[in-house]
């Protein structure tokens, strides 16, 4: 199959690319920097010059693919959403009828449930979600009717020492001595290994199933205070509790992320798709694994 991919430069995308490219698809990824073209050729994909302002070069390149995977996402960017609209709707306007988009959504579109485990038909709002453009994007590819379209909701990514927040995490305990959990830390989050996050797009794309969404969780749901003590222990710094007023003035307002909780069952995946996720737990990465 041709697959065109958003992101293969990044964490997430370079492991779905690498994945890909092993399972016999030919693969042309999204390339802004040379240093980005050089890391998606060093995965065996063909680059594609452009990022993800670059809407003719989308367009194109999704109109020459049977499949997109779209993985590109800068949490941080304040105008990220307005950015990801717009790359969307070029990729889809280059589709051909029948094909395949494959879009990379976030458990964070969840609203906060105070630990009531959530799955794929609970209802998902701008209003309430941490990621409300991530709920805006999968709707838009998935009132697309001309393409198959479905959604991959991620809870935690963690493994090959990767994933923003654990990273940060680290470089906190590294840095000052200590390593922030907010208020009691009891709010529990699932996590999925990346290397099974990214078996599940080759699970979808070996069998499209248009307008599916399925959650990437593992069993597991890990309470954030004991990753603050594995990173801790990790890092040789000490977890301590912030209120949250003082978490929101250290890391700003997405600390208030970190108070939420709201488990995924992802049991719809392992039913349709036959997924079976079996890397290490989030805690054991931590303290015995690939971040050691």
């Amino acid at each position: 199959m041709r697959i065109f991919i958003t992101g293969a430069s990044g964490y997430v995308g370079g492991v779905v690319t690498e994945h890909l490219v092993k399972a016999g698809h030919e693969v042309r990824a999204l390339a802004r920097s040379e240093s980005a073209r050089e890391r998606v050729a060093g995965l065996g994909a063909v680059a594609v010059p452009g990022g993800l302002q670059d809407h003719e070069a989308l367009r194109m390149a999704a109109g020459d693919a049977d499949a997109v995977v779209h993985a590109a996402v800068d949490y941080f960017h304040p105008e990220m959403g307005e950015i990801e609209r717009g790359a969307v709707a070029a990729m889809l306007a280059g589709m051909h009828d029948g094909s395949t988009f494959v879009y990379t959504s976030t458990g964070l579109v969840y609203p906060d449930t105070k630990g009531e485990t959530v799955d794929e038909g609970y209802p998902v709002d701008p209003a309430t979600s941490s990621q409300p453009y991530k709920v805006l994007g999968e709707r838009q590819v998935l009132a697309a009717g001309h393409v198959a379209g479905a959604v991959i909701r991620a809870s935690l990514v963690h493994g090959r020492g990767g994933s923003g927040l654990l990273r940060g995490l680290i470089g906190a305990g590294r840095q000052s001595g200590t390593v922030p959990y907010v208020g009691d830390g009891a709010a529990e989050w699932s996590s999925v290994h990346v290397d099974d996050l990214a078996a599940l797009y080759t699970a979808i794309l070996d069998r499209p199933d248009p307008g599916i969404v399925v959650n990437a969780a593992a069993v597991e749901r890990t309470p954030l205070r004991r990753v603050a003590e594995a990173v801790a222990e990790l890092t040789g710094a000490r977890a301590i509790s912030l209120t949250v007023e003082q978490a929101v003035a250290a890391m700003g307002e997405q600390a208030v992320t970190l108070t939420r909780s709201a488990p995924m069952d992802a049991s719809r995946a392992r039913r349709l798709l036959g997924w079976a996720p079996a890397g290490p737990t989030l805690l054991e990465d931590l303290t015995a694994g690939s971040y050691r």
